[in-house]
């Protein structure tokens, strides 16, 4: 997959996901708590008192006031970029073990043509490398094979590669920080509104100020609870899509070291002393 595919498969995945998020959450059964003190409720209306009100996961985050809602669109923006970069940073996408050993295999016999034509027909990372970087193997270089082209191709395809996977995976440092700030936003926002109603109030209005320091609280967790995850996936992906890419890297310069040791072979040989010749 190239980069411009590899974005555009992400651009089709992330409006799927987020039609789903939508067709879920405005589905009428679908609550954020259980009403698990309905029993106790009953029990206290008919004893004539009124039934404390249980604080949930909806009442938590309407609370944090209007910083959720980009916190809330990060964590889903973070939930479905991990997923689709699960899904595509796998070895078989990378580097295919039958793939490499039919390179492996090919280039030992010197026949980079039938390297070519296997990498040619595998989609994967490794089998795009070889298509690109072998076409510059120099039969009239018998000594390097032109090694010094082969790596400027392999350097140049990277290059061109890893533009839009790093693109996709910074995404994820992004919504760490952004995550974090406007964390950070809501809790001055919320202190603001503290330390303003106790000077309207004179401190008389405790309801009013631990509404405003719970806004400040609740942004807070809110932002961290998204930063946290995104920036230690961020460098999970992130060392594991260069790992795959070094591991390209590396099948494809082995394979023509291998093709330049079978060609200069007989003069490999002749160069080792058969022995000392006793006088």
């Amino acid at each position: 997959m190239s980069s411009y595919s590899f974005t555009r498969s992400f651009q089709r995945w992330i409006l799927t996901f987020g039609l789903v998020v939508i067709a879920v959450s405005m589905t009428p059964d679908f609550g954020w708590s259980q009403d698990a003190a309905a029993p106790a409720a009953d029990a206290a209306a008919a004893g004539g008192e009124e039934a404390p009100k249980k604080t949930t996961l909806m009442d938590m985050i309407i609370g944090g006031g209007i910083f959720m809602l980009p916190i809330g669109i990060l964590s889903i923006w973070m939930i479905a970029l991990s997923v689709f970069l699960g899904l595509q940073l796998s070895r078989k996408k990378f580097v295919p073990k039958n793939l490499q050993d039919q390179v492996m295999g090919f280039m030992g016999d010197v026949r980079v043509r039938s390297a070519i034509d296997a990498a040619a027909q595998d989609t994967s990372y490794l089998g795009r490398m070889i298509t690109s970087s072998y076409l510059n193997v120099d039969a009239t270089d018998a000594e390097t094979l032109g090694r010094s082209k082969v790596e400027d191709s392999i350097a140049d395809f990277t290059i061109r590669e890893n533009l839009g996977t790093m693109t996709l995976i910074g995404y994820l440092s992004v919504i760490a920080q952004g995550a974090t700030m406007l964390g950070l936003f809501g809790t001055v926002a919320g202190m603001v509104l503290a330390f303003d109603s106790m000077g309207l109030s004179g401190g008389s209005d405790p309801a009013a100020l631990a509404g405003n320091i719970s806004l400040a609280l609740i942004t807070t967790a809110g932002g961290l609870v998204v930063a946290i995850p995104a920036i230690f996936l961020f460098y999970f992906f992130k060392n594991r899509y260069n790992r795959f890419v070094s591991d390209a890297q590396q099948v494809a310069v082995e394979g023509l070291e291998a093709a330049i040791a079978t060609v200069n072979a007989d003069q490999a040989l002749a160069r080792v002393p058969e022995g000392i010749t006793e006088v």
